[in-house]
């Protein structure tokens, strides 16, 4: 081991003892103590001038994404969660099953080990302090580089919480300087690990000897068919498209259109702010946007149109939002069926039955995406289950912005999250919202029942007749 490695595994050793010893005291606390603090990390976060000061240095800092969508991001995901989890009972007793003898008692994890991303620096510290508080734990947070300063601050305010409430400070600490050698040292010493970035990240979480809810890649998919209302579903495509400039990996990358309505959704989306690449521009915005070929470039990601059109040579009008580009292909040389970051969509068309909309979908999420999410503007039920029986994705989000929808809104029943399992198909061990329910264990605690034993009759059936 070299020793850069050696100190790096010093240094996250002193964090974790700090946090250790913070928990130690902290699983003590009764159901009250323990809500009221949360409670009060929430408030912290939502006040209006936290919300504006951390909004303003995540846009200072990381370069990504816009202001009003930070501070919508704080305001409406802690509110969410909190409102999630507040009455959710974890000290003691949380659940009793009378007829099957069954009681279960929540218990701290220990030490989380939660890697923050530069793309939402301002809201997933909150949360996943949050549920890591409920469920008595304490927190070492490894942030990305790129936004190091912010998640500081947003931890020294949630410090300060806990110090106003007497509780050990220690519960929640930030990696000033964060490296890849830390990250991984934080990820190997703490006792659980829930890892929200790319795929190198989650595969160093799986790979760290510690269990790790992990992220799948996102490349959200969705279908527009001939029921559904064209201007309801343009303008909440242009609103998930455009929200934070599409640092959330639960963007629409992708639109497959049936071709009975394809015209007159690209005239929508025009309406909407809209640049429709014309097909002499589109390799001008391809080589922006992966100049070798492969990787996307780090001067679009998360950036408004207008940076991403001066980078590509291409002049478009001031009311421009995003591009939508026509595209045919999947997977290897077309490169606009790949996850893209950024406020650019690409735009399939499918004709004859909804089979055939799904087949795109699948075809797509195969290449990238797998497991993540899919949607379907439509008001045909038919339709509906026909995709949500028919993709490998997590979540089938129905006329809703994808990206609102995915972590939890106000109009769904998602749980409020900024961390989306993918399970197996995205190489994740959940499929679900990573929630409060991730971050304890449970102990079931069985008492004697009256036996109840069925007949082979009603245990095999008709197999008998064999």
């Amino acid at each position: 081991m070299s020793e850069h490695n050696v100190s790096a595994q010093v240094f996250v050793g002193g964090l974790m003892e700090r946090a250790r010893a913070a928990q130690k005291i902290y699983e003590n606390y009764t159901q009250e103590q323990v809500d009221e603090i949360v409670a009060a990390i929430a408030w912290a976060g939502v006040k209006e001038d936290n919300a504006k000061a951390i909004s303003e240095l995540a846009m200072e800092e990381s370069k990504l994404g816009n202001y009003a969508s930070k501070y919508g991001k704080l305001q409406k995901k802690i509110r969410g969660a909190q409102r999630d989890i507040k009455d959710l009972k974890t000290v003691g007793v949380i659940e009793t099953i009378p007829d099957k003898g069954i009681k279960k008692i929540a218990k701290p994890v220990g030490v989380i080990g939660a890697i923050v991303p530069c793309t939402n620096p301002e809201a997933t510290p909150f949360i996943k302090a949050m549920f890591a508080l409920k469920a008595r734990n304490a927190v070492v947070f490894s942030p990305h580089p790129r936004s190091k300063k912010t998640n500081f601050f947003i931890v020294s305010i949630m410090r300060d919480v806990l110090k106003k409430y007497d509780a050990p400070e220690d519960l929640l600490i930030s990696v000033q300087e964060p490296t890849i050698d830390i990250s991984n040292e934080v990820m190997k010493q703490c006792d659980l690990v829930i890892a929200t970035g790319g795929s190198a990240l989650v595969k160093a979480a799986y790979s760290s000897g510690k269990p790790a809810y992990g992220v799948g890649v996102g490349n959200a998919v969705v279908i527009v068919d001939e029921t559904c209302d064209i201007k309801d579903a343009a303008n909440k495509i242009m609103l998930s498209k455009t929200f934070d400039f599409a640092t959330s990996c639960s963007a629409e990358n992708s639109l497959v259109v049936h071709d009975s309505v394809y015209d007159e959704l690209l005239e929508a989306l025009q309406s909407e702010g809209g640049y429709l690449v014309p097909r002499e521009e589109k390799t001008q915005l391809q080589n922006a946007m992966w100049p070798d070929g492969e990787h996307l470039s780090a001067k679009i990601v998360a950036q408004e149109a207008s940076i991403i059109a001066k980078e590509a040579g291409i002049t478009i009008g001031d009311d421009k939002k995003f591009f939508m580009v026509r595209e045919e292909g999947v997977g290897e040389g077309y490169l606009f069926s790949n996850e893209k970051m950024s406020v650019v969509v690409a735009i399939y068309k499918y004709s004859g039955s909804i089979e055939n909309g799904v087949a795109k979908v699948n075809e797509i999420t195969t290449h990238m995406g797998a497991g993540h999410s899919c949607g379907i503007h439509s008001t045909s039920e038919e339709h509906i289950m026909t995709m949500a029986l028919g993709t490998k994705t997590s979540r089938v989000i129905i006329r809703q912005p994808q990206c609102y929808a995915n972590s939890g809104d106000w109009v769904n029943g998602m749980p409020f999250t900024l961390t989306l399992g993918c399970g197996t198909w995205g190489g994740n061990i959940s499929s679900e919202n990573i929630a409060l329910k991730h971050f304890y264990n449970t102990t079931w605690v069985s008492y004697p029942i009256d036996a109840v034993i069925p007949d082979d009759k009603e245990l095999f059936g008709s197999a008998m007749e064999d």
